[in-house]
């Protein structure tokens, strides 16, 4: 047992990084009902709108990410290892980022239609989001562990549909689009989707690591 471990059991536990942590997925959960907007079917001049209006979301974001960075600099109680902290806040907001950067390129490519595995990608992003939000309210009082493992397992189920979902979109894409320039947007904007969910699952394997170093 580490020292940080032992000091953990002779004062209160610090839960400022959980509510910090909440806080980051909370927005997640946001940005995953914005992307879900962004590629439903909705009018092009909406999707603009909703487009521009992630960057919000991951100033957001930001702002979170470096509050947790800046309290684990001055902190010298934590409730987990600091690294684990450290790759926490940096796994959520690449999530955060790549929503991001798909909602950018939506609005730069002036994307008018979508497809329907962009449009199932995206559902996919927020139910991984879901997913990473459970975890991380059952891991700040780890009475139920597995629960926690269901999260990370469900997680792990959802990027492999993705990878699925993704190959057969690029195949479909490469026999059917003959625009080339359509095809390079349009593979971009899906490669950023699946990166999306891939990231997902980095935040569910640090969550098991932490699971597995605190139990």
């Amino acid at each position: 047992m580490n020292f940080n471990k032992i000091l953990t059991f002779l004062v209160p536990k610090n839960t400022k990084f959980f509510t910090q942590f909440k806080q980051a997925s909370a927005n997640l959960i946001e940005a995953a009902d914005l992307l879900n907007k962004i590629f439903s079917k909705q009018d092009f001049n909406d999707r603009m709108e909703f487009s521009a209006e992630m960057h919000k979301l991951e100033t957001k974001g930001d702002d979170i990410t470096h509050s947790i960075f800046s309290d684990l600099s001055s902190n010298f109680i934590t409730p987990f290892d600091r690294e684990d902290i450290h790759e926490m806040a940096s796994t959520l907001d690449t999530v955060l980022d790549t929503m991001d950067g798909t909602a950018k390129r939506v609005k730069m490519y002036k994307l008018d239609q979508v497809s329907d595995q962009m449009v199932q990608l995206a559902k996919l992003i927020k139910a991984a989001v879901l997913e990473i939000d459970a975890a991380l309210h059952a891991l700040e009082n780890v009475t139920d562990p597995g629960r926690v493992r269901e999260a990370i397992g469900r997680i792990d189920e959802i990027e492999k549909h993705a990878d699925n979902i993704h190959n057969e979109a690029i195949a479909d894409l490469f026999q059917n689009e003959k625009d080339a320039i359509q095809l390079i947007k349009k593979k971009e904007i899906l490669q950023n989707l699946e990166k999306a969910v891939d990231f997902c699952l980095d935040t569910a394997n640090v969550i098991e690591s932490i699971l597995i170093k605190n139990s």
